[in-house]
């Protein structure tokens, strides 16, 4: 495994303790708050764990990454079932820069019609 401590702090016992310690109350919620969300309920627990790693790719958070991934297998998430997860993160990401095309080409229609130019 890389070692990107350099780039990312590493999340260690004393850190997770710290963050507890400076705001009880906040990390005590949020807790709750995760473990109600990866709960077993009307999706199961290995497919929100996909979810989240999708998402974790989309919004680039590598200790999210890291954390769902690690949870997606331990609920039973094959590798390649967090792949294709990860592959479907690609394509979103993709596809949302290719639909968003037409505000650049709704925006470059408004000037070429006013300058009478095409581009």
């Amino acid at each position: 495994m890389t070692n990107h401590a350099h780039v990312y702090t590493p999340i260690t016992p004393e850190l997770a303790k710290q963050r507890s310690q400076i705001a009880p109350a906040q990390a005590k919620a949020f807790r709750a708050f995760t473990e109600t969300v990866f709960a077993e309920g009307a999706i199961p627990s290995a497919t929100k764990q996909l979810i989240a790693v999708a998402v974790a790719h989309v919004t680039q958070c590598p200790y999210c990454i890291r954390s769902h991934a690690v949870a997606a297998f331990r609920e039973g998430a094959t590798a390649a079932q967090i792949m294709e997860a990860i592959w479907v993160a690609a394509e979103m990401g993709a596809g949302a820069a290719f639909a968003h095309s037409a505000i650049a080409l709704d925006s470059i229609a408004a000037l070429e019609d006013k300058s009478g130019r095409e581009g």
